[in-house]
């Protein structure tokens, strides 16, 4: 029997609207089975129910008592690398992509086609030869070295920003032009507040990605004080001797805290930056 219009609409709508939850349940189940471990009772990583018989919050006292976690260090140490290379690299991956975007110069699509190479590869490749620039340059366990790493590694990301650019009338600039503004005065005071969307996007991207960011941080930090939260964490569950499920999953939970802040004032730049810089390349 063949089905009419609307009942084939209807059920194209049912089977989207129950995949659209089992995707849902799939990605909401883990992040609230970390909220509720950190609330119970022991260190263990087993547990027969989401929700604990009993909830208690000694893990996340611990994390600010215990001296042997030094947790404070570890969130100042991260919210401070991430914050000073977002600025930094959030700022090179703007100026970059207007170049880009709107100037024609020699070398201009080896540029864009280089990029687009390395773009392709895993950062991690480069590990070996970072590492000998940053003992070269005497930044080897240092916070600036890891800074450097991040900061000059965001504008290979240029590519969706190079697109919003497209986007914005040239007649603007040249209004300008005519009416005697530089180049410089043009950037920051017509491309700039137009840009807000980008800069956004690419600054909570940035931010997200440096916050959470072990590899790069392990591979350039010794130092004990000079630890960030993702190697902290990793370290409070990779002991053989003891772990510490629950307190790592109160240290989660508190490092998400921000990033979800962030994510939920700022989403409506985040969708508009997003999807303004794919309609042109």
């Amino acid at each position: 029997m063949k089905l009419s219009h609307n009942s084939q609409q209807f059920i194209k709508l049912l089977l989207t609207y129950l995949l659209l939850i089992i995707i849902a349940v799939v990605s909401i189940y883990p992040a609230l089975w970390i909220v509720m471990s950190s609330f119970k009772v022991g260190d263990s990583l087993f547990s027969e129910h989401l929700i604990p018989d009993q909830l208690t919050t000694d893990h996340y006292v611990r994390l600010f008592t215990d001296d042997n976690l030094n947790y404070p260090l570890w969130y100042w140490n991260t919210f401070k690398i991430s914050l000073i290379s977002t600025v930094l690299g959030t700022s090179l991956t703007i100026i970059t992509a207007y170049a880009l975007s709107r100037f024609r110069f020699r070398g201009r699509q080896n540029i864009l086609t280089s990029m687009l190479i390395l773009g392709m590869f895993p950062g991690f490749m480069s590990m070996i030869a970072i590492y000998v620039l940053l003992i070269s340059a005497n930044l080897n366990d240092s916070h600036w070295g890891l800074i450097l790493v991040y900061a000059a590694g965001a504008p290979l990301g240029a590519f969706v920003a190079k697109g919003f650019f497209d986007t914005i009338p040239k007649a603007l600039e040249e209004a300008a032009t005519i009416d005697g503004a530089s180049h410089t005065r043009i950037f920051i005071g017509i491309v700039l507040p137009l840009s807000r969307p980008m800069i956004t996007y690419i600054a909570l991207t940035s931010f997200t990605g440096t916050f959470f960011d072990y590899i790069f941080s392990s591979f350039v930090l010794r130092s004990t004080d000079k630890k960030t939260l993702a190697m902290g964490l990793y370290e409070m569950v990779s002991q053989r001797s003891s772990t510490e499920f629950t307190t790592f999953a109160a240290g989660a939970v508190l490092a998400a805290i921000p990033i979800t802040l962030l994510f939920m004032f700022l989403q409506r730049f985040l969708v508009a930056g997003l999807t303004s810089g794919a309609t042109k390349g």
